[in-house]
């Protein structure tokens, strides 16, 4: 399975430098958000859904993906891999988010092509839920003065309320995200994406395995990221690969609170 697996990755690496698109540029420390991986049970409906949301659907080597503004959703399961072990809620990373310029009029308008859309809280017009077949939840929040239809806003992570100050720093020191609030939530920002901290009432299982599988990151010199992340300690659980051909790279880490994160390096983004 393994081997399998490294082989669709080389794959999709091979074909990555002429078809992949990043709006949004790296920060300091070289990183910008990259994408979710998920374990979709089929992919064509989830294809569906995220297309009816406003993405442009891209067949790239054996994945499909469906690009946002800020973030790319790779929809593929590899072949032979169990189905995923649970959706988003009861993992590390809750739920995902995008953000609109008007929620009652985006809706409406995916209501009609047929996706299921709940509602936000009690009394908000400015927030709703999408739950998809695989129950990954995604919030939709809403921004009046947003020029873009949808773009990529948070991944909001729940672990225990004396690890929120650790994530935030962890996330700042490691990936030069900018320490902050979002609301009443500590969160943590980098290109492409808030990362939005909260409490878990109860314990939270890492995302490997789950629909959401991993989050990913584009990095700057992927190579001399990856010794500073080994140099503090951050064990790499697939080691630094480069594919000689196209410039790119990869590796794969976890975090302390279990989000299994992908880093991408892509010399030649479009």
């Amino acid at each position: 399975m393994k081997r399998l697996i490294s082989a669709l990755w080389m794959m999709w690496l091979l074909a990555s430098g002429t078809a992949w698109a990043q709006a949004f540029p790296p920060n300091e420390a070289g990183v910008t958000m990259g994408h979710w991986h998920l374990n979709s049970r089929d992919v064509e409906a989830n294809k569906k859904i995220f297309v009816a949301m406003g993405g442009t659907a891209i067949k790239n080597g054996n994945f499909e993906i469906v690009r946002f503004p800020g973030v790319i959703v790779f929809l593929n399961q590899a072949a032979g891999a169990p189905p995923a072990s649970g959706g988003t809620v009861g993992s590390v990373v809750n739920h995902v988010g995008f953000i609109v310029p008007n929620v009652a009029e985006s809706v409406a308008r995916w209501k009609a092509a047929g996706v299921q859309v709940l509602p936000g809280g009690t009394g908000r017009t400015d927030q709703a839920f999408v739950v998809t077949p695989d129950d990954l939840r995604i919030e939709i929040l809403e921004d009046k003065n947003q020029a873009l239809p949808i773009q990529h806003h948070h991944i909001h992570f729940n672990v225990p309320e004396s690890a929120i100050p650790e994530i935030q720093a962890w996330y700042a020191k490691f990936f030069g995200a900018k320490p902050g609030m979002r609301g009443t939530n500590k969160a943590a920002d980098i290109p492409g994406a808030n990362l939005s901290f909260s409490r878990a009432d109860m314990p939270q299982v890492t995302t490997k395995g789950r629909v959401l599988d991993h989050i990913g990151f584009d990095v700057k010199n992927l190579e001399a990221f990856c010794k500073q992340l080994e140099a503090a300690g951050i064990k790499l659980d697939r080691p630094y690969t480069k594919n000689a051909q196209t410039g790119t790279a990869l590796a794969f880490i976890y975090d302390p609170w279990g989000t299994y994160i992908e880093l991408n390096e892509r010399p030649n983004p479009l």
